[in-house]
């Protein structure tokens, strides 16, 4: 069985979002002012991935503690309500989708405890398998008990069972970048290369593994194609060992017989930042979703439609979601209301809505694209409380019954 899906996901006082909804297109953009919670939205995927990989408390403490990750606006209580994700699957192969939710209780001490864990997976037909983790533990799979601490997850510990292994795999392989060029620039210890990390630190070694490969040469000549268009005249990439560190050397070239190579350390931020996308969306093995922060950052305007068509490529074998706030990535004519959402701050918490009807209709007549509309501060969210029961009525949890 492969990965599913993801085909929406229910927030509930996670961060600066007292609750959420976001159903899925792919690509999909986020839009909003700089605080607005756009990293905050980001976060729920590095958080559900890194909890299928590390202990819960241990996913809690690099972010600081439970306290600062559940949501405080909706009151001023010294234990707000309880946070919690729902993650719901569509069909793929012989699957017909499934969902994955928890829910976790902060307690004194900066302790917590998973109040409720529920999955399912929905075969073609009426088969489904389950576990419904509450006051003890409930499951329709015969001899699935597994030992569990009040803090810990069991779909980790469970994932050995093939029924349930495509939601852990699913979660377990998303992926969120904020692409740093000084990380690229310097020299790197070596690892494995399978996974780029979160700041492209180890992008050297991604790109080690890569060429590698049985099909190395074509792949190089892929990656320096992206490369090229995006960033003119630089086109070739290769690692470079020095010592016990790994480095990356570019080759520019021009005219006749006009070429030049330059080490990580000369390379521009833009050239940098561009090479880490190309290797969060060309590493193996590929994220089942990835999420690229704010992209345009030192890339010039006129490489933005490059950049664009990575992304466009990336959607065609993984989900991708982009955080931006550039007019030039959303200028696409292809981008309409349903590639959207809109991050929106008000009172001290975060929303994350579709845009407003009139955008909608612009975009779907293409009588404006996304970017005409940004440039003229006319890409507006919908109002916040034109439909305040779809923002209560994300349930975290299904009835098994």
């Amino acid at each position: 069985m492969n990965s599913l899906p993801i085909a929406k996901i229910i927030i509930q006082r996670f961060r600066s979002f007292p609750t959420a909804i976001l159903n899925f297109d792919n690509p999909l953009f986020v839009v909003g002012r700089n605080g607005s919670g756009k990293s905050n939205l980001a976060d729920v995927f590095s958080f559900a991935s890194e909890a299928m990989a590390s202990p819960l408390q241990a996913v809690f403490d690099r972010r600081g503690g439970i306290g600062a990750v559940r949501n405080r606006s909706s009151g001023q209580q010294s234990f707000p309500p309880n946070l919690g994700l729902a993650f719901e699957f569509g069909p793929a192969n012989d699957l017909a989708g499934g969902r994955f939710a928890f829910e976790v209780k902060a307690l004194p001490n900066y302790g917590y405890r998973v109040v409720r864990e529920q999955c399912l997976v929905r075969q073609q037909g009426d088969l489904c398998w389950w576990y419904d983790r509450e006051a003890g533990w409930d499951s329709n799979v015969q001899g699935l008990t597994p030992a569990l601490e009040p803090s810990a997850l069991a779909l980790p510990l469970v994932a050995g069972d093939e029924r349930f292994a495509p939601i852990f795999r699913t979660l377990g392989a998303m992926r969120v970048y904020a692409i740093q060029p000084a990380k690229l620039r310097e020299m790197q210890d070596p690892d494995s290369g399978v996974a780029l990390k979160s700041d492209g630190s180890n992008a050297a070694s991604v790109l080690q593994e890569l060429l590698r490969g049985e099909n190395s040469r074509d792949i190089q000549n892929e990656i320096n194609g992206v490369l090229e268009s995006i960033v003119p005249a630089t086109n070739a990439v290769v690692p470079k060992k020095l010592g016990n560190k790994l480095s990356m050397s570019f080759s520019q070239a021009w005219g006749e017989n006009k070429k030049l190579s330059f080490d990580a350390f000369d390379m521009s931020d833009g050239t940098l930042r561009s090479l880490g996308l190309i290797m969060a969306v060309y590493q193996k093995p590929s994220p089942s979703l990835l999420v690229i922060e704010e992209p345009e950052s030192t890339i010039h305007p006129g490489a933005l439609g490059a950049v664009l068509d990575l992304i466009r490529k990336a959607a065609r074998t993984m989900q991708v979601i982009v955080t931006t706030h550039s007019p030039e990535l959303l200028d696409a004519k292809w981008i309409t209301d349903a590639n959207l959402r809109i991050v929106h701050w008000h009172q001290g918490a975060s929303y994350l809505l579709p845009p407003s009807e009139a955008a909608g209709q612009a975009l779907r007549e293409h009588l404006m694209g996304a970017g005409e509309l940004l440039r003229s501060n006319a890409l507006h969210a919908d109002e916040l409380f034109t439909h305040p029961e779809e923002l209560r009525s994300g349930n975290l949890f299904e009835s098994l019954a």
